[in-house]
């Protein structure tokens, strides 16, 4: 006769797996916000810096573009630094996704829960 809870250590291991993979996914999201990116805009009379997660945290704007007359023309650099810091955040965060997901021995692109 077949022991009945025969395959109940297989569902031990898949359970103690998916911890791990829980573990390493909040280990990753904690690692995206010490990981910082700057973009830049004006050839780099302005950057922005961010988090890979994408939060905006330093703004340096080069004090030669400061003349009233231009202020259209500092909105839109500094839009455009935010915005490229934005795109190399995502950049990062999918570049440290898949390498997780590597390291997990995930197929290439597989998505992970979050």
């Amino acid at each position: 006769m077949k022991n009945p809870f025969g395959g109940m250590g297989d569902l031990s291991k898949m359970m103690q797996a998916a911890r791990e993979m829980q573990d390493k996914v909040e280990n990753l999201q904690k690692s995206l916000d010490a990981i910082t990116v700057t973009g830049e805009a004006g050839a780099g009379l302005v950057r922005a810096t961010a988090t890979a997660k994408g939060d905006l945290t330093a703004l340096d704007i080069d004090p030669s573009i400061f003349v009233a007359s231009e202020k259209q023309v500092v909105e839109d650099l500094i839009l455009a630094a935010i915005k490229d810091t934005q795109r190399r955040a995502q950049d990062r965060a999918k570049q440290e996704t898949e390498r997780l997901a590597g390291d997990m021995g995930l197929p290439p692109g597989m998505k992970l829960p979050f």
